[in-house]
């Protein structure tokens, strides 16, 4: 059966649409209106030079007087140039140093190879530096971190650093998952 419409289905649609025209053109020619027979009717014709025609009102000219619009001079504003003073970042905060020299910044959680190596550019190597970050420290350093602007709030440095700082690798795990 499934053949039979795959094969001649356009064919039957179409059909069903000339039937469908059919009745609609059939059903309309059996509701002719009657019309009525013309009617005659008699005009009368007046001659031309019945017609009466006004005589032509004179119309005084209109004058129009023109205004010259003069224009206004208008001075240049000037501004003043306005001094760029760049923040600069703080300096990275001189924390507790270990004999190893710098902690892996990978194991936090949203910190890969480009940000840690523009992040060492900018001389901040251990997780005690991050922890010890202010609002002020974070909005400066966020600054200069370019693509990587919003992520040390976004991804919670500071939080992360300080579990990792402190060594407390459960309370991390427990927050942000498996290292």
């Amino acid at each position: 059966m499934q053949e039979f419409f795959m094969d001649y289905g356009l064919w039957l649609l179409v059909g069903l649409l000339v039937i469908i025209g059919l009745v609609f053109l059939l059903s309309g020619k059996s509701k002719t209106k009657e019309v009525a027979p013309p009617v005659a009717v008699e005009v009368e014709t007046i001659p031309v030079a019945a017609v009466p025609v006004a005589a032509p009102v004179p119309v005084a000219p209109v004058g129009i007087e023109l205004v010259v619009v003069e224009p206004v001079a208008v001075e240049p504003i000037t501004v003043e140039p306005v001094e760029v003073i760049e923040a600069e970042a703080p300096a990275p905060v001189a924390a507790v140093t270990s004999e190893a020299g710098e902690d892996d910044l990978l194991r936090m959680k949203g910190v890969g190879p480009k940000l840690k190596a523009l992040l060492n550019e900018l001389g901040i190597t251990r997780f005690a530096q991050i922890a010890a970050w202010t609002d002020t420290d974070i909005a400066a350093i966020d600054a200069r971190l370019g693509n990587f602007k919003g992520r040390p709030i976004r991804d919670q440095w500071v939080d992360q650093a300080k579990y990792l700082a402190a060594g407390d690798i459960a309370g991390f795990e427990a927050q942000y998952g498996k290292l």
